[in-house]
C-alpha cells in the first residue's frame, strides 16, 4: 500500500503561481512512477503530468505544457507540481497518483494509488 497526501492548493488570481506537493508513505517511493491528474466540476478526471521513478522522464498534457513542471524528491518521498501562469480553466481538484514500475503513464486507470485531492481555484 502507498498512502498519498496532497497539499498546496488554494485560491490564486489568473497569472499567478502555486506549487502542489504530494507526500508518499508506505512503500519505497522510488519504485513508483507518479502522476498528477485533475477533475473540474462536471468533467472527467484528466491527465496533467507524469514523471518516471527517477525523474529522468516527464510528460505533460498539451494544456499545461510550458506552464507546469512536475518533479520529485525521492529522498523526501515527495512529488511536486509547480504551476505558473495559471488560468481560470486550471480550476479543479488536483490528485496525485502512483503506480509501480519505470514507465511514464498518462492513463488514470493504470494508476494503483491515489491521494484525496487538493482544490485549486483560479480567479479571473
Amino acid at each position: 500500500q502507498v498512502q498519498l497526501v496532497e497539499t498546496g492548493g488554494g485560491l490564486v488570481q489568473a497569472g499567478g503561481s502555486l506549487t502542489l506537493s504530494c507526500a508518499a508513505s508506505g512503500r519505497t517511493f522510488s519504485n513508483y512512477g507518479m502522476g498528477w491528474f485533475r477533475q473540474a466540476p462536471g468533467k472527467e478526471r484528466e491527465f496533467v503530468a507524469a514523471i518516471s521513478w527517477n525523474g529522468g522522464r516527464t510528460h505533460y498534457a498539451d494544456s499545461v505544457k510550458d506552464r507546469f513542471t512536475i518533479f520529485r524528491d525521492n529522498a523526501k518521498n515527495t512529488l511536486y507540481l509547480q504551476m505558473n501562469s495559471l488560468k481560470p480553466e486550471d480550476t479543479a481538484v488536483y490528485f496525485c497518483a502512483a503506480r509501480p514500475g519505470i514507465l511514464v503513464v498518462t492513463t488514470a486507470a493504470d494508476y494503483d494509488y491515489w491521494g484525496q485531492g487538493t482544490q485549486v481555484t483560479v480567479s479571473s
